[in-house]
């Protein structure tokens, strides 16, 4: 049985359609823009890009919000937080942080898809501190020290 995910419609993303899935087996659901006016993110800046839905996500699951792949190859607009979070306990309007890692400026017009959505199961963790840690054959490598 599907998780249900209930959405708030707010009122500059009347005419949207709820997040939908490309394809039967994509596992991201598109989002979209929800602008009063078209808005352009310059090489090297970043916007919040709003979705016009607020969510409720069920507990013991997360929505991660994540680029789209044709944004990313073809313009370098990605997801600046990747993947940015969307908590159970959250009830404002889900944004896309973007940012425009080309070297052309890239507009936003209203009802654009401009980031997928995955609703994920989270697993909540007890954090216990220890004198020491076991040991592993990497040990403390860290930045590269797996190699290339």
């Amino acid at each position: 049985m599907k998780p249900v995910v209930r959405l708030k419609r707010l009122p500059h993303a009347g005419d949207l359609p709820l997040p939908s899935y490309a394809t039967g087996g994509a596992a991201g659901a598109d989002l979209r823009a929800a602008l009063a006016e078209p808005m352009v993110i310059e090489p090297g800046s970043r916007a919040a890009v709003p979705s016009g839905f607020a969510f409720e996500v069920p507990e013991g699951f997360e929505i991660q919000v994540r680029p789209r792949s044709g944004l990313a190859l073809k313009h370098g607009v990605t997801v600046l937080n990747t993947p940015g979070t969307v908590d159970s306990d959250y009830r404002g309007e889900v944004m896309a942080i973007l940012v425009n890692l080309g070297n052309e400026p890239f507009a936003i017009r209203h009802g654009d898809r401009i980031a997928q959505i995955v609703l994920a199961p989270v697993q909540l963790a007890s954090f216990t501190e220890a004198a020491e840690l076991g040991l592993t054959a990497r040990g403390t490598g860290g930045f590269g020290s797996t190699g290339v």
